[in-house]
């Protein structure tokens, strides 16, 4: 986990200003759920049309922003799934008062792809309603130990569907996702070093002399941030993917940086340091310049994420337990999440920039769960069959 990497000597850094920058808030309790019904909906007597009309509901329900219900909806969803060779599902739906159409669309794929059939017309009914973005398309790429050694995995965001990506036998930490939402850059020691690998490609993108770890590439493609310890400390650096040119971003005497992430514009990386002596959350330009230290509670502060809300997410451990915290970059504000008393870890904005997805660990075991950060109560989404942490969700 990113806590253990930083314990060991290889994580922190980063700051600057973030003039500019598009934030949306997070505010309200999570209540005054839109009633929607699917009573009327019709599937034929084959598994996969009744299996997309159970995905859906679930979907719905997930989203934190409907209540599926058979009576008193205020939206109403009908049409008919039906499954042979191939799948179709057509999709109509009607605000209810007024009967006024909100969507009216077809669906078809294969009929084992019903899933993710269900996922995107999820998506697209709560975009319908709300106008808002949904996560339910969305995968989630994790580090799970099923087979004893720390191998990268990829699932549905319900949890659903898990398949393994690596077979390295060795350790895998700190998957990211491309923009595009195609590949996975991670961490592997298969090599016996730590270097940066990305799906689909056998060679490593990051393999210079010491630590390599944390790639993550910028929102236009072009440029991963890496953490190196090529000239000493472990230190931010940016690596221009075509020519192979890297700058180095910090410069770190007595500390290390680690886990840095993009902000939505490309224009600034948020990062850990532990220059102060402790670990704490960091922003910094691209340009280089000097770090901004953004986090002030805790004892240490780890594994920020920037969300396209323009929020940054981050882990904080106060009063002996780590804690999901949300923070505000321009207003210099941030609340922590209400949670249990487990640890909370590794925090990942979903797409739908209300959601976030995190490590939970309770009684040395640690799974992967859904947190909303307007209040609804916390959803496990995997566990059991080994450990499972460091999520990261796909754009």
């Amino acid at each position: 986990m990113n806590r253990q990497w930083f314990l060991t000597g290889s994580i922190i850094a980063a700051g600057s200003s973030v003039l500019g920058q598009r934030v949306i808030d997070i505010t309200g309790t999570g209540q005054g759920k839109i009633p929607i019904s699917l009573a009327a909906y019709r599937t034929g007597s084959d598994s996969a049309s009744r299996g997309f009309l159970a995905v859906l509901k679930a979907d719905l329900n997930r989203s934190g922003y409907f209540r599926v219900t058979s009576s008193g909806a205020a939206v109403s969803v009908t049409g008919q799934a039906r499954a042979g060779s191939q799948m179709k599902a057509d999709i109509q739906v009607y605000k209810v008062a007024g009967r006024r159409r909100l969507l009216g669309k077809s669906y078809d794929a294969s009929a084992n792809a019903y899933r993710s059939l269900a996922h995107k017309a999820a998506d697209d009914i709560l975009y319908a309603v709300t106008g808002k973005k949904g996560m339910a398309s969305a995968k989630i790429a994790m580090v799970g130990t099923p087979t004893g050694r720390k191998e990268l995995y990829m699932a549905d965001i319900d949890g659903k569907g898990i398949r393994q990506i690596t077979k390295d036998r060795s350790i895998v930490v700190a998957p990211r996702w491309s923009p595009d939402g195609r590949n996975i850059t991670y961490t592997s020691y298969k090599r016996g070093y730590p270097n940066v690998f990305i799906t689909g490609r056998s060679r490593p993108i990051s393999k210079h002399p010491g630590l390599n770890a944390m790639g993550t590439i910028s929102p236009d493609g072009r440029t991963l941030a890496v953490i190196l310890s090529k000239d000493g400390n472990p230190d931010l650096y940016l690596k221009n993917l075509l020519t192979g040119f890297t700058k180095r971003i910090t410069k770190t005497r007595r500390g290390n940086e680690a886990s840095p992430c993009w902000s939505p514009d490309g224009n600034h990386l948020v990062y850990v340091s532990d220059s102060s002596g402790r670990p704490h959350i960091y922003i910094v330009s691209k340009n280089g310049g000097t770090p901004k230290r953004i986090s002030s509670s805790g004892t240490e502060n780890i594994s920020p994420d920037w969300g396209k809300n323009g929020l940054i997410t981050w882990c904080s451990r106060i009063g002996g337990k780590y804690r999901i915290v949300v923070g505000n970059p321009v207003r210099r504000t941030s609340r922590v999440l209400e949670t249990d008393w487990a640890d909370y870890e590794d925090p990942r904005w979903a797409p739908d920039g209300r959601h976030i997805v995190c490590s939970r660990t309770s009684s040395y075991r640690s799974g992967i769960y859904l947190l909303d950060t307007l209040k609804d109560s916390p959803v496990a989404l995997i566990s059991g069959s080994g450990d499972w942490y460091s999520p990261a969700v796909s754009p």
